[in-house]
């Protein structure tokens, strides 16, 4: 079978620092922060009272979505719509009228999300609960179903290949484009909507805050709070929003004149068995260098080729392991490893939309040249200190060849995809 080359051609974001392209590059290179004390969390005696909720989500949506299919659109279907519109029309597309009863067979979409619709769960479960169950709405299951973050999608753009959703903790948003990328490279489809999208209902945070692996110490200084590769981290900030990229055959892209921001060279999932210090909520450390070697592989290159890292980097005990692990896979001394940053130093932990979120900020990084900062990892981590040199505190202009960008999650799944400068 001929491999078909895949290029990004459309972008989309809405995270907890910016909406849109434009503005999410800025907050990038700048080091805006977007976690921000969250009331309603002290309400509830959460032990971490700050997240990353992107801003204005109400107003944004009236601007994208008539009245009457916001009703039936809970948080992660809008971030996920909004991002996708914005990633379609980015890629010089238009969204068809829905009148028009064109089915576009060659375009699909996978989003995939790691919890939800648990924020429409927190108003169905007391209308149980009361006995009230006929004044839920008809609306209600496409809102609690998983898929409707990428079902809601078919609609809007017509999309007649495969419409599905993934879901793989931490590393969703990352798995989602690398099955559009194997879709699209394999001649399946011409084009494909992915990445993730992630709600910031109570019902999700939740289980984390329970889990005592979010910082619960930085309350009083939000923009303090989210701390990967520090010393002095103390757990995640949870984050919500979306991260769409428009994925396309390098020769439809090049028919049409599609600008194309980078390519994709390919990538690899797998998981480390829940052996060798691996389980449900750690990786095998194994499993994480697999992936990243697979997708070296995967993608034609090697690992001295490698100039940028996005890591996964969460501000858990887990970071120094994951920056030995990279090192290890690259096979390259600790003065040798190449750039590596953190986007949840910016935004917190997205769960589901995280790889999405972070993969826009990859290519964003390569097309734009520049890799940005880490914020609150001045105090770097002991383990993480011989590494020094390659930590990007403050924001670079550089050239970027080859990046790649890894996601890891719960229940030992890994995923790592390689993204390459098309003018290279």
């Amino acid at each position: 079978m001929k491999r078909r080359r895949v290029v990004v051609t459309g972008l989309g974001i809405i995270a907890p620092n910016a909406h849109g392209i434009e503005a999410f590059e800025n907050a990038l290179r700048n080091g805006i922060n977007g976690i921000r004390f969250i009331p309603r969390l002290e309400e509830l005696k959460f032990g971490c009272q700050v997240g990353g909720i992107p801003e204005n989500l109400e107003e944004i949506s009236r601007e994208y979505f008539p009245a009457d299919a916001l009703l039936a659109m809970n948080e992660s279907m809008r971030y996920a719509g909004i991002a996708a519109v914005d990633a379609w029309k980015d890629a010089g597309l238009d969204v068809p009228d829905h009148e028009n009863n064109h089915v576009n067979w060659d375009a699909g979409a996978i989003v995939g999300t790691g919890i939800g619709g648990a924020d429409t769960l927190g108003v169905i479960i007391p209308k149980v609960n009361d006995g009230r169950t006929r004044r839920l709405g008809s609306a209600v299951v496409e809102q609690t179903m998983s898929s409707s973050v990428s079902a809601k999608l078919s609609g809007v753009f017509a999309l007649g290949n495969q419409v599905t959703t993934n879901s793989s903790a931490c590393s969703t948003g990352t798995e989602a484009i690398i099955m559009s990328y194997e879709r699209i490279m394999s001649g399946k489809a011409e084009r494909m909507l992915c990445g993730g999208a992630e709600g910031s209902s109570v019902y999700i945070w939740s289980g984390f805050d329970a889990m005592r692996v979010l910082n619960t110490g930085k309350n009083d200084t939000p923009d303090q709070a989210s701390r990967p590769m520090s010393a002095s981290a103390g757990g995640f900030i949870p984050g919500a929003g979306a991260g769409i990229l428009l994925l396309e055959s390098l020769e439809s892209a090049q028919k049409r004149g599609a600008r194309i921001y980078a390519e994709i060279l390919g990538g690899a999932v797998n998981s480390g068995g829940q052996r060798n210090g691996g389980s449900m909520s750690a990786p095998n450390s194994a499993g994480v260098q697999n992936c990243i070697r697979r997708a070296l592989d995967e993608s034609g290159i090697k690992a001295q080729d490698v100039d940028a890292i996005n890591g996964h980097l969460t501000a858990t005990m887990a970071d120094p392991i994951e920056i030995k692990n990279w090192a290890e896979a690259l096979e390259c001394s600790p003065g040798g490893l190449p750039y590596i940053n953190s986007t949840k130093s910016l935004i917190g932990h997205c769960l589901g939309a995280a790889g999405g979120v972070e993969c826009v900020a990859s290519v964003l990084q390569i097309y734009k040249k520049f890799i940005h900062g880490s914020l609150n990892c001045e105090d770097l981590h002991e383990k993480i200190l011989p590494y020094e040199k390659s930590i990007v505190r403050k924001t670079k202009n550089k050239s970027i060849r080859y990046l790649a960008k890894a996601s890891f999650g719960f229940g030992d799944v890994n995923s790592c995809i390689i993204m390459k400068n098309s003018e290279f």
